[in-house]
């Protein structure tokens, strides 16, 4: 222990002498008698807590940056479904399975508001997740006889540049990543209003969202 160290207990005493004894002398008298007679046993290995330069205080504050916030937390504070979409980037590139759900969103439902093309996307998801049916987007749209514009199991070209396409792009990101909850909740059945199939009798109806019935 250095000289340093035994200086530092030297001022802990007078501290704690200050403290018990109301005379200045008495206390600086135990502190005197501390300094001089404490001698320091060498320790082996003892690793001494003493910084080599002088500390240096700082006086501005020490702000330490935050990570950035996830995408889904920063788009989930939409205040609405339009602004959700405005907030998506729709022109990144696209897996074959999320082609397929903005393409059923494209050519189903495009002329829907925001919350039907949602709702469309949401029913693809649904049977995606249910052994009734395929177990992919692409298969559930392309399952023989579930949507009208299926060319056989292929989907007619899609005219990309368009506004409507960026939307069928943002509603797909959006149901698939489940940022906004649709009114379709969990339906896997729809059509439109103005047809009326038998097997829509023994279903539950769930929402009608301008000109499509959901139900499960």
């Amino acid at each position: 222990m250095t000289r340093k160290s035994v200086s530092i207990i030297a001022i802990a005493a007078v501290a704690v002498a200050t403290s018990m004894f109301p005379s200045g002398n008495d206390a600086l008298a135990l502190a005197q008698s501390a300094n001089n007679q404490f001698t320091p046993t060498p320790v082996v290995g003892a690793v001494e807590l003493v910084p080599d330069q002088p500390i240096t205080f700082v006086s501005q504050e020490v702000v330490q940056p935050l990570s950035a916030a996830p995408a889904q937390a920063v788009l989930t504070e939409a205040g609405s479904l339009a602004d959700l979409v405005g907030m998506v980037d729709a022109d990144t590139a696209l897996t074959e399975e999320m082609r397929c759900l903005a393409g059923a969103v494209y050519f189903e439902a495009r002329g829907e508001p925001l919350a039907g093309q949602l709702a469309v996307a949401q029913v693809i998801i649904n049977r995606s997740e249910d052994n009734r049916f395929p177990r992919s987007y692409c298969g559930v749209v392309a399952q023989p006889g579930q949507f009208s514009f299926m060319r056989g199991s292929r989907m007619p070209a899609i005219r990309t540049g368009t506004t409507a396409w960026s939307r069928a792009v943002a509603i797909a990101e959006i149901a698939d990543k489940g940022l906004w909850e649709s009114e379709a909740g969990d339906a896997v059945f729809f059509h439109a209003k103005y047809v009326r199939p038998s097997w829509s009798h023994r279903k539950t109806r769930l929402a009608q969202i301008d000109t499509h019935i959901f139900y499960r």
